[in-house]
């Protein structure tokens, strides 16, 4: 029962946080300390994740299957290539490299190295900075309809800093995007479009090491936060989409510049172990 209780709360975490540039990872290794459960491990974070990339398959359904359906046709149907909905499928499908890439050669760092709270609360300081940066200096003048490979290839350059726990997902890509000169929408719309084939191809692939790896839950507790991440990651969604239409990420880079220097003193005071 209580690591059920604790998978309801690391569900609820993981689907606040997985949308929103502040990195769902870092939070589900630094609370978890904080509450003296210790590191769920990389393994339970890779697993859960699949919740939250669910809620994005069906918030973009249609989205996807238009983007999908394009693709498809278009490896036939030479009217098609020239179509911005194909030409999305190859974008996601090159920008989704550097991240897999890196994921499969870097995995034993990842899940040892990388989860170090000294890092993850320098890196939440630092990329914080870089998010601020970029929504200022960004031109707002793209849509998403104006995206090249050349951006693509960019902004999944930039997704693939999220290996480290810290950085987000989503903050490293919509970063890149402001610079790119991509409106805030756009820029968020595709971090989530991207982060689909990375996050569930990591989940998929981290799913044999709940049994028996570095993973203090077991398959009851894990399926638990999954579900739980899936229905408040929904919810998230909605929101930041609404938010990011009308207003800057400020309050998100002074959170992670807050969470990323408190974590610091506390690993300074002795309260939390690296």
């Amino acid at each position: 029962m209580i690591d059920l209780l604790k998978a309801v709360v690391l569900g609820v975490i993981q689907g606040l946080t997985e949308f929103l540039p502040i990195s769902s990872s870092a939070h589900l290794r630094i609370f978890p300390e904080l509450f003296g459960w210790g590191d769920p491990g990389a393994a339970f974070t890779a697993v859960i994740q699949i919740g939250t990339e669910l809620a994005v398959l069906i918030y973009f359904r249609k989205d996807i299957w238009r983007i999908g359906s394009a693709w498809v046709r278009s490896l036939f149907q030479p009217e098609y290539r020239g179509t911005l909905d194909a030409r999305m499928g190859w974008f996601i499908i090159v920008g989704s490299l550097p991240i897999v890439v890196l994921g499969v050669l870097l995995k034993d760092i990842i899940e040892s190295d990388f989860r170090n709270l000294w890092i993850i609360g320098t890196t939440l300081i630092v990329m914080g900075v870089v998010l601020g940066i970029a929504d200022r200096v960004g031109r707002t003048d793209r849509p998403l309809g104006k995206i090249t490979m050349r951006d693509a290839v960019l902004m999944g350059a930039a997704q693939a800093l999220a290996l480290i726990p810290g950085v987000s997902r989503s903050g490293a890509t919509i970063s890149m995007g402001r610079f790119l000169g991509f409106d805030r929408e756009a820029a968020t719309r595709f971090a989530f479009l991207l982060a689909i084939p990375a996050v569930v191809g990591a989940g998929l692939f981290e799913l044999r090491e709940i049994p028996h790896g570095h993973n203090d839950f077991g398959w009851g507790p894990t399926i638990t936060a999954t579900v739980v991440s899936f229905v408040v990651g929904y919810a998230a969604i909605a929101w930041l989409l609404r938010y990011v239409s009308t207003r800057s990420y400020t309050p998100f880079v002074v959170y992670r510049i807050l969470l990323g220097t408190g974590t610091l003193i506390l690993l300074g005071a002795g309260v939390l172990t690296a």
